[in-house]
């Protein structure tokens, strides 16, 4: 049975010429594949000649084109139309004018008044709020001295609105005769002497801050007075209400007026380790004071020892008990004053220089010291530590 199946299905093959052979039906029902599903024709590519439709927007016939590029051309037409009669009653409209000042907002003023802001906006008054160049006023504003950032915003139909973040004073600054604020990055403000009384601020002087030095020199010398004051008030301490002014002219040198007994000492902090100097000189100070009435200066930039510096027309001997903190030996030019044991009885009586050899004696030390600074200290012979020396306040 299988084999006869078998050469009755070779015998109806379709001959090259499309006929089916004599006496052949046309079509033939094989019950071997009556189960078999029919392929799609049009899924396989059974139908060549049909053509693929097209995209809406890609019309294959002329006329399907020219209808899409008029349509999209209506659109546009009424894009355009719409957007000038908007813009058209906008501009016209005049609900949308700043009638007057009175339309302009502003909310943070402390120390800057409406007098001082309202002529940033002059040129926008009879304006249509929507031609406001926000941006510029916004620089305009932080132009003001006391105005630190400004944000500015129209409020509709007709209405400005400016808020304010103003800057705060950390310090009093003093140019000659006049006492004003500055804040911390080195901006210089202004305030009348009954409105400071009135704020009760309680901040050192602080001098070197020059209204023609750039804003980086400025921001500079600022950011050192900051670290110095949060050093000395680490840790709930207030050792900053001991200072009564600081000279910040030489970036790598604070210089602190400390009042101590009716009398400012000044003392050269440096630019780091401002409490660990601080305690020093606290430490000391009196017995300095006891030691040498004519005391003026104190140098607390060296390591294991510090420098004296008498007032002008006095002559003081120091005591001395280490080596120089530059060059490891002691010299009659470099008085110091250690914070060593005092020196014996046994040490030589200070002498005493003319003006004209204190005043040589002091350059050379400062040139010294400038050259010097911040090393440490080396081990001296041991006569050289008994040599006393003399400095002469300039």
């Amino acid at each position: 049975m299988p084999a006869e199946r078998t050469v009755r299905r070779m015998q109806q093959v379709t001959p090259r010429t499309g006929r089916t052979l004599p006496g052949m039906p046309p079509e033939f029902d094989d019950p071997d594949e009556g189960d078999q599903p029919r392929l799609n024709s049009r899924k396989f590519g059974g139908d060549r000649n049909e053509k693929p439709r097209g995209r809406w927007w890609r019309p294959a016939s002329t006329f399907g084109r020219i209808l899409l590029a008029a349509g999209a051309l209506c659109v546009l037409v009424a894009l355009v139309t719409g957007y000038v009669t908007v813009k058209h009653y906008i501009e016209r409209d005049a609900r949308f004018r700043i009638a007057g000042s009175g339309n302009i907002q502003a909310v943070g003023l402390t120390e800057v008044t409406r007098s001082q802001l309202l002529p940033v906006f002059g040129e926008d008054i009879g304006r249509n709020v929507f031609y406001v160049p926000l941006n510029i006023r916004r620089k305009q504003l932080e132009q003001i001295p006391w105005i630190e950032h400004a944000t500015v915003m129209r409020l509709l139909p007709d209405q400005i609105r400016v808020s304010v973040v103003e800057r705060k004073p950390v310090a009093f600054t003093r140019s000659g005769q006049q006492i004003g604020l500055v804040d911390a990055n080195g901006v210089l403000l202004t305030m009348a002497a009954a409105t400071m009384a009135a704020h009760h601020y309680s901040f050192p002087v602080v001098t070197g801050i020059d209204p023609g030095d750039p804003a980086e020199s400025r921001r500079a010398r600022m950011a050192m007075y900051l670290r110095m004051m949060s050093e000395l008030d680490a840790d709930g301490k207030h050792n900053s209400e001991q200072i009564s002014e600081i000279d910040l002219t030489d970036p790598e040198d604070a210089r602190v007026l400390m009042p101590e007994q009716g009398t400012d000492i000044l003392a050269h902090f440096g630019e780091d380790h401002f409490l660990e100097r601080y305690e020093r000189f606290q430490a000391h100070i009196a017995e300095w004071r006891q030691q040498y009435p004519h005391l003026a200066g104190v140098d607390l930039r060296y390591d294991n020892q510090v420098v004296l510096q008498m007032a002008s027309g006095k002559e003081t001997a120091q005591s001395s008990g280490s080596s120089d903190a530059a060059t490891g030996t002691k010299s009659e030019d470099s008085p110091v004053a250690s914070d060593q044991p005092k020196p014996s009885a046994s040490t030589p009586a200070p002498r005493k220089t003319k003006p004209a050899q204190a005043k040589k004696h002091a350059a050379v030390k400062r040139a010294a010291v400038k050259t010097n600074r911040r090393k440490p200290a080396a081990t001296t012979h041991p006569a050289a530590a008994s040599v006393p020396a003399v400095e002469q306040g300039g």
